[in-house]
């Protein structure tokens, strides 16, 4: 088998955790990226034992310039088969109380970094003919279902940037693939301090389910893989359903948010 080697992006827990998994069972190096150096090395020690496969711990914070450079820089050192921009976060207030920084940060690291990664990515990919990038977007970037939060909006970027970009690129036999998830079982509500007990248990995903459904997605090169059928009903019925219809459904549904009241 060729050797091949992936970049992931948010490595540490969720999503990313999952792709790290599975690309190091099947045999990729890979290039761990997240804010928490302790907590990468951690990791790379132990999917190198499990697998016998080279990965590295690259620390890095994508909400600042310094910290996508030093990532960007990793794709002119040598060939990068697959790039998992995983890295993202919300934020546990609405637009009417958050401040302008924390916002910044949210595009910086949900639009910015994706776009830059990406960026770098791809003429290495180009050249050889071969690889391909999963951007983790979410089924929230298909509609305003959230109303006062900027994520879906970072969201539905992520989607309309990615299917742009697969078209440019499928000809020189690369893919690109919008990974669209809704709800999964992650670090991430927690951080966002989103109480999500009112979510049904049926809505949820697995991480490790999340990741092999992009990996499928790529093998095939669907430009937008919307994960199990459920949420893929429920972004067909968004679509077709006129947009005052969804306006007037909308609610956040990202249950009570602490510390986001008058």
């Amino acid at each position: 088998m060729p050797h091949r080697t992936a970049v992931v992006t948010g490595a540490t827990a969720g999503i990313g955790a999952a792709f790290a998994r599975r690309l190091a069972a099947d045999s990729y190096d890979v290039v761990l990226v997240a804010r928490d150096g302790d907590r990468l090395r951690r990791q790379a020690g132990t999917l190198a034992a499990e697998h016998g496969v080279s990965v590295t711990p690259l620390p890095a914070d994508l909400t600042t310039e310094d910290g996508v450079a030093s990532v960007a820089d990793r794709f002119a050192g040598g060939p990068v088969d697959l790039l998992v921009n995983s890295a993202g976060f919300s934020l546990n207030r609405s637009f009417l109380r958050t401040d302008p920084q924390a916002e910044e940060r949210l595009l910086r690291l949900n639009v910015h970094a994706v776009l830059r990664l990406t960026q770098a990515a791809l003429p290495g990919m180009v050249e050889r003919r071969r690889g391909g990038v999963i951007n983790v977007s979410s089924v929230s970037g298909f509609a305003a279902v959230m109303p006062g939060s900027t994520y879906p909006a970072t969201k539905a970027w992520v989607t309309s940037f990615s299917e742009s970009v697969a078209l440019a690129v499928r000809r020189y036999g690369v893919r690109v693939v919008a990974l669209c998830p809704g709800y999964v079982r992650t670090e991430f509500h927690q951080r966002a301090g989103v109480d999500t007990s009112r979510i049904p248990d049926w809505l949820w995903l697995d991480a490790d389910r999340v990741a092999a459904a992009g990996l499928r997605a790529l093998a095939r090169g669907d430009p937008v893989r919307v994960v199990d059928w459920r949420y893929r009903l429920a972004v067909g019925a968004i679509r077709f359903t006129p947009r005052r219809l969804v306006r007037a459904a909308s609610r956040d549904t990202r249950g009570r948010i602490d510390g986001d009241r008058r």
